[in-house]
């Protein structure tokens, strides 16, 4: 026996078949703290008082990838604000500030061990004066408290210290 075919069954199908289409791809969120992580280290860039305060001057290309990673960064894209970064330092691979601020962005996506990393290696190629020592040295502080390292944190907490230099005395 036939049956009459009918619009209405093959509407019901396709709006079913509408309703079970995968969901947009969710990125994943930072881990709860790495927020306040991240924070915590550029107020201590913001907050050093340090006579001395080194500036690089940067390839206007650089510039641009980073103004790139930061209005990624900003809309929660970590990973696509770290390729940036990642083609700026193609252009400057031993640039302390890019370093920096990439050990920034591996924290906001939990990768704390290649944080930690990039921050020493861009406190050994930067200044080891001002602000960009003192986010390099709050990075290591951060990560050591997060590992329940109490001597390491204190340890870079003396470093930390170190990075602000007093005006010198003038008569």
């Amino acid at each position: 026996m036939k049956l009459p075919r009918s619009p209405i069954p093959c509407a019901l199908v396709l709006a079913l078949a509408a309703c079970g289409q995968a969901a947009p791809p969710v990125k994943p969120a930072p881990p709860p703290q790495a927020g306040g992580m991240v924070h915590g280290i550029r107020e201590a860039g913001r907050s050093m008082a340090s006579a001395v305060e080194v500036q690089p001057l940067r390839d206007p290309a650089v510039e641009g990838f980073l103004r790139q990673a930061e209005a990624l960064e900003a809309q929660n894209r970590y990973a696509e604000a770290m390729q940036q970064v990642d083609r700026a330092l193609r252009l400057a691979p031993d640039a302390p500030e890019l370093l920096q601020y990439r050990a920034e962005l591996a924290i906001a996506q939990g990768r704390y061990a290649e944080a930690e990393g990039l921050a020493r290696k861009s406190y050994d190629l930067g200044p080891r004066v001002g602000s960009l020592c003192a986010r390099n040295w709050q990075t290591v502080v951060e990560l050591r408290e997060a590992a329940g390292d109490a001597a390491g944190a204190d340890s870079a907490r003396a470093q930390l210290a170190s990075c602000a230099v007093k005006a010198p005395v003038r008569m």
